[in-house]
């Protein structure tokens, strides 16, 4: 029976582009896990969408002088273009302001309320006596209260990912403004009461079935939760751009961001059964205790998916499914420096799409991915890494092998002779390999499981410089047909290991190897219309991808098709200019 596997990847805020901290982060390693398992045969299900509600819309509406949902509009367009380009197969990708998410959320809202989760009370919240205006967590920055960081905002640091009330703000200063004539009022809100779901959350935290967590997600989760310092925490705001709370006296409130944003998982599930019309489909993810729930975030989300979103759904269903796994990722940096949209320290995917292809830029962000620890992005690793590694150890090889036998044995995989001690042990290098990056994908280990197939690749170009094919077939042409269908089977192998990390690529190459089915399936867009306006969704259907992982089973007198090469040299001088065009859009 195929594995029942849901991909649930962070929800981006719709307030900018997409950079590759963002990709690297969490997107592009939950493609290259859902791609791997869907090559496997397993059933998996990948959603997300765009996180339209909150502080961070309505700043930019401001700042542009348009209205929230004007700014999701021009956004989220440019958000499923991205992944389009870069490749990430959402089986739906949709958006928080949407009818569905907003009964989802609301149901879990008044599901907690009369389970009493969710308890009213009144909170301390920061007031700009100037602007004569409540402030919202994203209208409010100043000093980290435990690292002291500069430009803190008001709900977490950017810098430590430590969460907070923006009253423990040190020198709070108005985003309206940049004023401190600031004072701290009472207002009257929802909670959540995390303090009475500490207990179960421990519990489920100890249960002895998470040696697969990362040390950085269990460390912080159960220290957060040994420390009992787990209370109520606000999931209203004194705003009125969000999900409307289904409580009366209310109206001039929201729910907040962090509380449905999360609920996303759920919802968008239900959105993807109703659009392939299937209501119930999404139980099958969510209910089944055998289904293995994966979430994809950065670090600076792991209390909110390993804690926060747990605990919610403990008090909303308990037969709902707990995450299995929070793969979360540290920080990819760019040139030394931490990214920031707000300095314009970034680079932005659409724009890299532009002028560089899809799998080089999976591939480096891949090599980098910032799995254990911060990582540094810089352009000469980028143009290095893509001519060293993509155009002259993989692509090379493919290449001019295709190539050769291509011209040299009729456009089909010779006939091998006996095989020496060389060839055998090439050829027994294929299934542990293989063996090893399927363990390492199965385990969310995904750089180290691109580093071991990248090996076989290596070792595959030694094999050649030994044998030179293109010497022997002018006096052992049986020998040459030998060596050449040797590395025909590990390119072929290669092709699949490496296809959820490269997929652009290796379905050319699969192509060349005279095959004609597809190893993923086809990527839309789809207008869904709801009774007073329409959202966009970006859909993937796999019903055309072969489902295969496997190691080669090429037979002698394949037919073989004219080969091209799969990746282009880059010049020296895009690493200057790269440099210079960040440095041109940065702000002090």
């Amino acid at each position: 029976m195929p594995d029942k596997i849901l991909v649930s990847v962070a929800w981006p805020y719709c307030n900018g582009d997409l950079h590759i901290g963002h990709i690297a982060g969490a997107y592009l390693p939950a493609d290259i896990f859902a791609r791997y398992h869907r090559m496997a045969g397993n059933d998996v299900l990948m959603v997300s969408g765009a996180d339209t509600h909150g502080t961070p819309i309505t700043v930019r509406a401001e700042e542009d002088g348009v209205s929230p949902r004007e700014v999701v509009e021009r956004f989220h367009p440019r958000e499923i273009e991205a992944f389009l380009k870069l490749g990430v197969t959402f089986d739906l990708f949709t958006e928080t302001d949407t009818e569905n998410h907003w009964a989802v959320t609301q149901d879990l809202f008044r599901t907690h309320l009369a389970k009493e989760y969710i308890y009213l009370d009144s909170m301390q919240q920061l007031y700009c006596l100037d602007c004569r205006k409540w402030l919202a967590d994203r209208y409010v920055e100043g000093l980290c209260p435990f690292c002291a960081y500069e430009g803190a905002r008001g709900d977490q640091c950017d810098n430590c990912g430590r969460i907070y009330d923006a009253i423990a703000l040190i020198r709070p200063r108005c985003r309206y403004c940049s004023g401190a004539n600031i004072e701290v009022r009472r207002t009257q809100h929802f909670f959540l009461d995390l303090g009475r779901l500490n207990q179960p959350l421990l519990a489920w935290i100890n249960d002895g079935r998470k040696e697969h967590w990362r040390p950085n997600v269990m460390n912080q989760t159960r220290a957060r939760l040994e420390s009992r310092e787990l209370r109520g925490r606000p999931i209203t705001r004194d705003i009125t751009w969000g999900v409307t709370i289904p409580a009366p006296g209310f109206e001039d409130k929201r729910i907040y961001v962090w509380y449905d944003a999360v609920i996303g998982y759920l919802a968008a599930s239900k959105e993807w059964a109703a659009l392939i019309g299937q209501s119930e489909a999404w139980q099958n993810w969510w209910r089944d205790p055998a289904a293995r729930t994966y979430y994809f975030i950065g670090k600076d989300n792991i209390e909110f998916h390993a804690l926060i979103w747990p605990g919610m759904l403990m008090g909303y269903d308990e037969s709902l499914n707990l995450p299995y796994d929070v793969p979360a990722n540290e920080y990819l940096n760019v040139e030394g420096r931490k990214l920031s949209k707000s300095r314009r320290w970034m680079i932005e995917m659409l724009d890299g799409l532009e002028r560089y292809d899809p799998d080089p830029w999976r591939y480096v962000i891949a090599a980098n991915f910032p799995e254990s620890q911060d990582t540094n992005f810089t352009w000469e690793d980028f143009v290095r890494r893509n001519n060293d590694e993509l155009v002259a150890t993989w692509g090379n090889l493919a290449n001019r092998v295709l190539g050769f036998a291509y011209r040299r044995f009729d456009a089909m995989a010779p006939q091998p002779g006996v095989f020496d001690e060389a060839d055998r042990a090439l050829l027994d290098r294929i299934e542990p390999t293989f063996e090893r990056v399927t363990a390492l994908l199965e385990a969310v280990k995904l750089k180290q499981a691109l580093s071991e197939a990248m090996a076989l690749a290596h070792e595959a170009n030694r094999y050649l410089n030994l044998k030179e094919p293109w010497r022997q077939i002018k006096t052992d042409p049986t020998t040459a047909a030998t060596s050449v269908f040797v590395v025909l089977r590990v390119i072929d192998t290669l092709k699949t290991l490496l296809a959820p990390f490269l997929p652009f690529t290796c379905q050319r190459l699969h192509s060349y190897l005279g095959y004609d089915d597809d190893l993923f399936g086809q990527q839309y867009t789809q207008e869904i219309w709801e009774t007073e306006r329409r959202h966009l969704a970006l859909r993937y259907d796999a019903t055309r991808a072969t489902g295969v992982w496997a190691v080669s089973a090429l037979a002698p007198g394949q037919k073989l098709r004219e080969p091209a090469p799969l990746y282009r040299k880059l010049e020296e001088s895009i690493v200057d200019a790269e440099v210079e065009r960040m440095t041109a859009g940065r702000q002090p």
